[in-house]
């Protein structure tokens, strides 16, 4: 039954997401593929991020290779990490996970609005270029993305528009939804 339940949220959550938006929202989200579903039976890491009764809470997801198994490694910027080894229902899905293997999920406080985020600086990182060169954000526990390079400050609470430094793109964000802490991210 609980199995039933679980792809039951998982339909209505897709459903909901590709009928559910209104107004213009042109630009707001990238173009560039992004494609994850972790469900999450019982990561702390990950759960602070997607319990809509927490805001501010914010989780970057990377995947990473442990001993030759697939991981995501999570990382929350309340101090806390975690690793959540891949099913075999992860690897049949293969998730893209953002424009450089990151993405960065959580509630805002200002709203309580679900956001998920690229973890790369919108105005550093290049996903044309060749190699492509990470320029990976990094989180405050206060809901803020740094950049080292540009030391730009983007405001996650606030839809990751620039906070701090010079004015610039604001964060590259996906559509996204949850079914809570112990539920299903669901990026796209």
């Amino acid at each position: 039954m609980q199995k039933r339940n679980f792809f039951h949220n998982i339909l209505s959550l897709l459903c909901f997401m590709a009928l559910g938006s209104c107004g213009d929202v042109t630009g707001e989200f990238s173009r560039r593929p992004c494609r994850v579903i972790i469900e999450n039976i019982n990561d702390p890491t990950l759960g602070s991020a997607l319990n809509p009764m927490v805001s501010g809470v914010f989780c970057m997801i990377e995947m990473t290779h442990k001993g030759g198994a697939a991981h995501y490694h999570c990382t929350s910027n309340q101090g806390l990490t975690s690793d959540i080894p891949w099913t075999e229902l992860d690897k049949r899905r293969n998730p893209i996970m953002g424009l450089n293997n990151g993405i960065i999920v959580g509630h805002g406080s200002l709203d309580q609005t679900f956001f998920a985020y690229d973890r790369e600086c919108p105005n550093c990182f290049d996903p044309d270029a060749i190699p492509i060169k990470s320029k990976p954000l990094r989180m405050n526990n206060i809901g803020r993305a740094i950049c080292d390079i540009c030391k730009r400050e983007y405001d996650m609470n606030n839809r990751g528009i620039v906070v701090k430094g010079e004015a610039g793109n604001k964060l590259t964000r996906f559509r996204a939804s949850t079914t809570g802490p112990h539920g299903a991210l669901i990026v796209q």
